[in-house]
């Protein structure tokens, strides 16, 4: 990667429905909190994201996300050709070549994927080895995301989408942050 003075971008995929995870709250002693939530439908807001590091920059977030509102016909989730404009955009942001690292999800690994990412001479792929989510800072993205939808209770996916997006928008500001993420994985011994 050095030799390159390439950006080691970590990728992964996560996704939210309108059912919020369980959280901790405050209440008066013996009233206990409830939340009505209106979980019908089987939408959701699926987000693919990428973890981006290079020696001599701030670390950086580049996300994309589908709403899939369980209409017919709509795509559930994301395929090789959403994965590869991902990729396109994180390379044209940041300007140099891409070494990626992701899982072995089956979008990932699949004939169309492979055709896709050897079209690509600035990029080069390693992927993790099985059942090793602790390994991939971009699996704190999506920690950290869910844990500050905890106690939010939206209407509708596009509200939930919407407080989604404004999330992810606020960790890119915090390279902080992000190179906790890093750090925590173990991967990079000191990610400043």
């Amino acid at each position: 990667m050095r030799d390159q003075d390439a950006w080691l971008c970590f990728a992964d995929e996560s996704g939210q429905v309108l059912r919020p995870p369980r959280a901790r709250t405050w209440s008066r002693r013996g009233h206990t909190p409830r939340v009505t939530v209106r979980a019908s439908g089987s939408g959701r807001v699926s987000l693919a994201g990428l973890v981006c590091r290079r020696t001599g920059h701030r670390t950086r977030l580049v996300f994309r996300m589908l709403v899939h509102h369980g209409r017919k016909g709509e795509r559930k989730g994301f395929r090789e050709k959403d994965f590869a404009c991902l990729l396109d955009t994180a390379h044209q942001q940041l300007g140099g070549p891409v070494v990626l690292v992701w899982d072995n999800y089956t979008h990932h690994v699949d004939a169309a994927m492979r055709e896709l990412i050897a079209a690509r001479d600035w990029l080069t792929v390693f992927r993790f080895p099985s059942y090793t989510p602790d390994l991939n800072p971009a699996e704190g993205v999506w920690a950290h995301l869910k844990h500050s939808l905890g106690n939010l209770a939206p209407c509708t996916l596009d509200e939930l989408a919407a407080l989604a997006r404004t999330r992810l928008k606020r960790m890119q500001y915090q390279p902080s942050l992000l190179d906790g993420f890093i750090a925590q994985t173990g991967l990079i011994p000191d990610p400043s």
